[in-house]
């Protein structure tokens, strides 16, 4: 039976973390905001209307919000402009290639202007048939609700569908959503619950794995 693949964005198809960090500091040094320790526990896994909110204050409008986000992640793509293809995940273009007969979907936490400069100026949109990002769902991970939306876009059983994550609040909205994880070591060493972790797409263990997991039924 075929294994749906549902996919995270960053941290899992392109190494962005670092560049995120980079633009949120550089953002919010120009509201006189610094941002010290723990910076990752506070924005990796989040979504943006929760992270301006923790960044700036809670007394910000919705419009506010949004605008700082948007803002911030118009610095993000002009930070990594033609850096794009050397920060793809290893592997992640020849193994969605090599996938591309199954249903592969999209759910992310990221924005929609973020989730489509990616996929279009990476050229990979031809591989997904299913594309949810945090504006899709009323909650965000861990909130399950992006990894069950995907799957109906899809039309598989969660319980068919396997979840590349590299972050806590990620593995657990696949888990909750009823999939199996696997875990991408590119933000987080240790992830627990996950039934699997690779360094990167081009590990040969991860094919066994996932031939096996098709064997199994």
């Amino acid at each position: 039976m075929t294994l749906a693949l549902v996919f995270d964005l960053d941290g899992v198809i392109v190494d962005s973390n670092p560049v995120h960090e980079v633009a949120w500091r550089e953002y919010a040094g120009r509201f006189g905001v610094t941002l010290d320790g723990g910076l990752r526990e506070r924005m990796y896994g989040k979504r943006n209307d929760e992270i301006v909110r923790d960044f700036f204050g809670d007394d910000l409008s919705a419009e506010e919000v949004a605008a700082r986000g948007r803002a911030k992640e118009a610095l993000y793509r002009e930070m990594i402009g033609e850096r794009l293809e050397e920060m793809l995940v290893p592997g992640v273009r020849a193994f969605l290639d090599r996938h591309q007969g199954a249903p592969i979907a999209l759910a992310s936490n990221a924005e929609p202007e973020n989730v489509n400069f990616l996929l279009d100026r990476a050229g990979l949109r031809r591989y997904f048939h299913a594309v949810v990002d945090g504006h899709q769902v009323s909650r965000p991970k861990p909130d399950p609700g992006v990894y069950i939306r995907a799957a109906g876009i899809l039309g598989v059983d969660p319980a068919r569908a396997v979840v590349f994550e590299d972050t806590p609040a990620g593995v657990e909205a696949g888990i909750s959503a009823g999939m199996t994880v696997i875990g991408l070591r590119t933000t987080y060493v240790n992830l627990p619950g996950t039934a699997f972790s690779v360094d990167n797409f081009l590990s040969g263990e991860l094919e066994q794995w996932l031939e096996a997991k098709m064997r199994m039924g």
